[in-house]
């Protein structure tokens, strides 16, 4: 007996349970969306108008990638919706090519754990502010030149300073989309100029001081020292001002450990701002996270001017890089610095951590010292996104709706056979937890119940002994996974 038999006898089009990742499921992104949300989902997300900090923490499979995606759409609906300003929202839910970058930078050689202890705050907000600048970048340079924004020259400049720091876009080159950025937001700064037009000038003037001595056989006066002591001099401010500037981007460079800017990129771009720019601003040049928290408000403030309420950065997928390797230490090397509450508690910015939930063991065993740095008490803390088995009913049923073609719709309890009791179908669905396992089992068990049976003589109900026989085998199998005895 086929599956798609079974399920055309029921009135349903694909298998609802095929699919274990939300981030390609066709059916939940289809139908349950917006429709199917975890118990606690208002006290994760909060309100779209009012960006705050919330902290998950859930086992693979409990549904944390769902709710990034319930989330984004909740913000784009808010943002559609055009009552009140839009959330500027940042995935930061891709660590491999922040933490390469930092491999390299502070030890290829040396072990992972020691180089991940050094992993800081100003590193996550590093990484943030490029992804968050690149992201904004992107929008002013795609949207039509009427529609661009009105910043003033103080919004231009921290716009254009953030730009050239964090900026890390591979569409084009650095230097063009640069330039575009400066000609789009009207910050134009031709007295930055002045040291190049000056030397310019005067090499102009020797130059045709030669040509008109040569003509006339008088060169003479070449031989006296005055002469290219001025065409020196009038050289020197530009020659300072790269001087400085490469300092400057020394220093930048080396600081942030997460960035791929390189020196002389940075040195061609700060030498573009006029020195009484740059006099008394903030820049990364130091491995301290003060600089790096003005440079956030500077990037509200333009936010604010484009349109945008607040801001949201939802962490996502910590156990995915390759140099973390699923190991719950360097996940929590990576991601304690974040939880100070200076940071997660910024005016205007909220922060959604999706965390695996090894992680809340190590929170339980903190200290004094981080408890108070990280005042997880203020953070909105869900210490486990556990599911009930009604619950977990429910998103099944959902799902088999959403996959029906006939009317009415096909229910899940049709699915069986009379003797399964509601009460023990729904202790059987507690029992698998969360919902990627709830998936597995049921198309488990429509495979196990379809191979029991031939076409010529179909059965389209599960009975309640298929049901005991597949749950006990899968929640062994489960546990041995659980157990690290098979791979997941």
């Amino acid at each position: 007996m086929k599956i798609q038999d079974f399920l055309e006898h029921h009135g349903i089009a694909g298998n609802p349970f095929a699919e274990e990742e939300a981030q390609n499921d066709a059916v939940f992104k289809r139908s349950c969306l917006e429709s199917t949300f975890h118990p606690a989902w208002d006290k994760i997300f909060g309100d779209a108008s009012e960006p705050s900090t919330s902290i998950v923490f859930g086992e693979k499979g409990a549904g944390k990638t769902a709710l990034k995606l319930q989330m984004l759409r909740q913000y784009e609906a808010h943002a559609a919706s055009g009552r009140e300003p839009a959330t500027f929202v940042v995935l930061y839910d891709d660590f491999n090519p922040f933490l390469d970058r930092f491999v390299s930078r502070v030890g290829p050689a040396r072990p992972v754990e020691r180089v991940l202890s050094q992993w800081k705050l100003w590193d996550h907000m590093d990484s943030i502010l490029s992804l968050a600048v690149t992201q904004l970048v992107d929008c002013l340079l795609q949207m039509p030149s009427r529609d661009v924004p009105s910043l003033t020259s103080a919004q231009a400049r921290d716009l254009a300073v953030l730009a050239a720091c964090y900026d890390h876009s591979t569409a084009e080159p650095f230097p063009k989309r640069w330039r575009q950025l400066r000609q789009r937001i009207g910050y134009r700064r031709p007295s930055a100029l002045w040291p190049f037009s000056l030397g310019m000038l005067a090499t102009l003037v020797m130059a045709a001081s030669l040509i008109a001595g040569g003509l006339r056989g008088s060169l003479e006066w070449t031989s006296l020292w005055w002469p290219w002591v001025l065409l020196a001099g009038a050289w020197l401010p530009w020659g300072w001002r790269q001087l400085r500037s490469l300092w400057r981007a020394v220093r930048i460079v080396r600081s942030m450990r997460t960035a791929n800017r390189t020196v002389g990129q940075l040195r061609k771009a700060l030498a573009r701002f006029p020195e009484v720019d740059l006099a008394g601003q903030p820049l990364p040049q130091l491995p301290r996270s003060d600089d790096r928290y003005e440079l956030f408000a500077k990037l509200q403030s333009v936010l604010k001017a484009c349109g945008f309420g607040g801001m949201v950065v939802i962490v996502d997928r910590l156990d995915e890089p390759h140099v973390i390797n699923g190991s719950a230490e360097r996940m929590r090397q990576v991601i304690w610095p974040i939880l100070d509450n200076k940071f997660l508690k910024s005016p205007g910015l909220g922060f959604k951590l999706l965390l695996p939930v090894e992680l809340y063991r190590f929170i339980e065993r903190e200290d004094e010292a981080f408890n108070q740095r990280a005042r997880l008490d203020k953070q909105n803390l869900v210490p486990s996104l556990e599911w009930s088995g009604e619950t977990l009913y429910d998103i099944a049923s959902m799902r088999v709706k959403a996959a029906s073609v006939g009317d009415p719709p096909a229910t899940l309890a049709a699915f069986f056979d009379a003797s399964v009791d509601k009460r023990r179908l729904l202790d059987g669905l507690r029992s698998v937890r969360v919902p990627r396992q709830l998936f597995k089992f049921l198309y488990r068990l429509l495979v196990s119940h379809c191979h029991a049976h031939t076409s010529e003589q179909p059965v389209y109900t599960i009975p309640i002994e298929r049901f005991d026989a597949v749950l006990a085998v899968y929640c062994r199998d489960q546990d041995a996974f659980d157990r690290g005895l098979a791979p997941r």
